[in-house]
């Protein structure tokens, strides 16, 4: 009988980390927060992953390209969980993918805002707070909503009045 070495889950975290987002390749599916969990039962690998909601067209793709590309690292046997609950958050986004984001031109998410641009904070809201999403173009806060819906359903179209830029901002969920 040959015993297989399983590889530990720092590394397989790191494959994971190589597995672009469909919609936003400069960020990884772990970067943007959907891989929930890696663990082995048994010798079976078994990956939970939250889509950023539950209708989300990319969930499949994201699944099948995790699929493909452990496969090609070796993995056997495997198991995609799809969770549902808790549901996605972007507060799950990590602050290098945010980064990211803001380098290819998307907004990343504002904390403390609601998915519909509303500052989630009752406190902020009563004191007559905007939201000023920051240009990832040229820096400005001088920006506005041109439409809640942009090139994606978690995205929203933005426009910067100082340089005129059109940009995405990546809602908060």
């Amino acid at each position: 009988m040959v015993s297989t070495v399983l590889p530990d889950i720092a590394t397989v975290r790191g494959w994971l980390d190589e597995v672009p987002d469909p919609e936003i390749p400069v960020i990884s599916v772990t970067d943007l927060g959907i891989v929930r969990a890696i663990d082995w039962h048994g010798d079976t690998l078994v990956v939970a992953v939250t889509p950023t909601y539950s209708g989300c067209p990319a969930a499949r793709v994201i699944e099948l390209e995790i699929e493909t590309h452990l496969r090609g690292k070796g993995v056997e046997k495997l198991r995609i969980d799809r969770r549902l609950s808790p549901a996605w958050t972007t507060d799950w986004i990590t602050p290098e993918a945010r980064e990211k984001l803001k380098r290819y031109g998307i907004a990343p998410p504002i904390d403390g805002t609601a998915s519909d641009g509303r500052l989630r904070s009752r406190a902020a809201r009563m004191a007559g707070g905007n939201m000023a999403v920051e240009c990832p173009r040229c820096g400005s806060h001088d920006t506005e909503e041109v439409s809640r819906f942009g090139s994606t359903p978690c995205k929203a179209a933005w426009r910067c009045t100082a340089c005129l830029e059109l940009f995405d901002y990546f809602k908060c969920i």
